[in-house]
């Protein structure tokens, strides 16, 4: 699939041109356009897009947020990319089975997306190899009874580094076709990856993890997250957890709390908190975030550092995706 910036199209003379042809000699370009880009590509170009930014409310003019990030303004030019609609009940085997499915390689790993129903943040890759560069913080103790935590999987974005880094991996999405991305994904790098879902989310959490997979991903609200993790730490399970991240914007606060209680079993937990920040005012956020902790940790035997603040990439003028690195730790 070729995938073309916002705002591709719309300007003259390209309006001008479109308009003034049919349908047929569209398609007639669209194929020629791939035919050309399909040169410098490894694979032959089959599908022609153009990516819109991700609308902040669901689409149809309804007031309802867009919590699962789906790009309902994608412009599909060229190609088959699956059903436009699915049942109330969510998507179907059929569903997947029918649709586009998309792969790209960034630091040595594969991940999958519908371009349809998800989103793909190329921009994320540089965070990605930050995370991989971290081998240092997993050191030590049984490889076994080391654990990441993911609050906001997506399709594996970040998922994917910690189980390159060796960690097993708890994970939570919401969103039934990210988490389709994440398990193909997981497949094609050779991770064995479990989904819970349904009427599995009833069963008891050691038997949930008995199947020693190295991901498991939760198809539902993290707000069971620390209810879940609590319920295997007291059963001896999940009690080393290395890295906790928390990639959801413009905030990913709400989780803060959860995430503070969930490393309480382990010696040293590196929290990743996601932000969209003030381009001049990442210290003042800094700052604020370390009052946060510094208030949970009092009388606890615990503490909290604001390690590293790392500029993503620009969310918009004047505005940072930031990642505030908080390494929890006994004292």
């Amino acid at each position: 699939m070729a995938l073309l910036p916002t705002g591709s199209f719309t300007n003259i003379p390209w309006t001008t041109t479109l308009q003034g042809v049919g349908q047929d000699a569209r398609e007639r370009l669209w194929s020629r356009i791939l035919k050309e880009l399909s040169r410098q590509a490894k694979e032959p170009l089959t599908h022609l897009a153009v990516n819109e930014g991700i609308p902040l409310h669901k689409a149809g003019g309804e007031a309802e947020e867009n919590v699962l990030r789906s790009p309902s303004g994608l412009r599909t030019f060229y190609g088959d990319f699956g059903p436009t609609s699915t049942s109330t009940e969510g998507p179907s085997q059929q569903d997947f089975d029918s649709t586009l499915w998309v792969s790209t390689k960034q630091n040595g790993i594969f991940q999958t997306w519908a371009p349809r129903w998800t989103m793909f943040s190329r921009g994320n890759v540089k965070e990605k190899a930050r995370l991989l560069d971290m081998g240092d913080t997993v050191k030590g103790g049984n490889q076994d009874e080391k654990w990441a935590v993911d609050l906001y999987a997506g399709i594996g974005y970040f998922v994917f580094s910690y189980a390159r880094l060796g960690l097993r991996v708890l994970c939570w999405e919401i969103n039934p076709w990210s988490v389709e991305g994440l398990r193909r994904g997981a497949r094609a790098n050779g991770w064995s990856v479990r989904i819970v879902q349904g009427d599995d989310l009833t069963l008891p959490e050691e038997e949930i993890l008995s199947g020693e997979e190295q991901i498991i991903v939760f198809l539902e609200s993290n707000e069971e997250a620390l209810r879940r993790i609590q319920s295997l730490q007291a059963q001896g399970t999940a009690r080393d957890v290395r890295h906790i991240n928390c990639g959801f914007l413009p905030t990913s606060e709400p989780t803060w709390r959860h995430t503070w209680d969930m490393s309480a079993s382990s010696s040293e937990t590196r929290l990743h908190l996601h932000e969209n920040v003030g381009a001049n005012d990442t210290e003042t956020r800094r700052s604020k975030i370390q009052h946060i902790f510094d208030g949970w940790g009092e009388d606890t035997g615990r503490a909290a550092e604001v390690e590293h603040v790392e500029l993503v990439k620009t969310f918009a003028p004047g505005v940072w995706h930031c990642v505030f690195d908080v390494r929890v730790y006994n004292i």
